[in-house]
């Protein structure tokens, strides 16, 4: 683990002390979370916030997943339409 050491002015030093012994942590610790929040991943800060606010939405799983080998029997022939229209629509270039 590495240290650190800054120069902040008193009054800082002094609300940081307040709200770390509000929040019953160490100074240390509060400063800590706040420097990593500062350098934080956007996308994941983004993703935490949307979790603490109840509003993400995850799809339902299914019950089962289907073997590969049903899925592709289940597709069969669904490619044929579209590839004859691109065959086509090449043709009459």
């Amino acid at each position: 683990m590495k240290q650190l050491i800054a120069r902040i002015d008193d009054d800082l030093h002094r609300r940081l002390k307040e709200r770390a012994a509000e929040q019953d942590r160490s100074l240390n610790d509060l400063v800590a979370s706040v420097l990593a929040a500062a350098v934080e991943d956007d996308a994941q800060s983004l993703r935490r916030r949307i979790d603490r606010s109840g509003l993400r939405v995850l799809p339902p799983r299914p019950a089962a997943t289907p073997a590969r080998h049903d899925l592709l029997g289940a597709q069969r022939g669904l490619g044929s339409p579209v590839s004859d229209a691109l065959a086509a629509d090449r043709d009459a270039r």
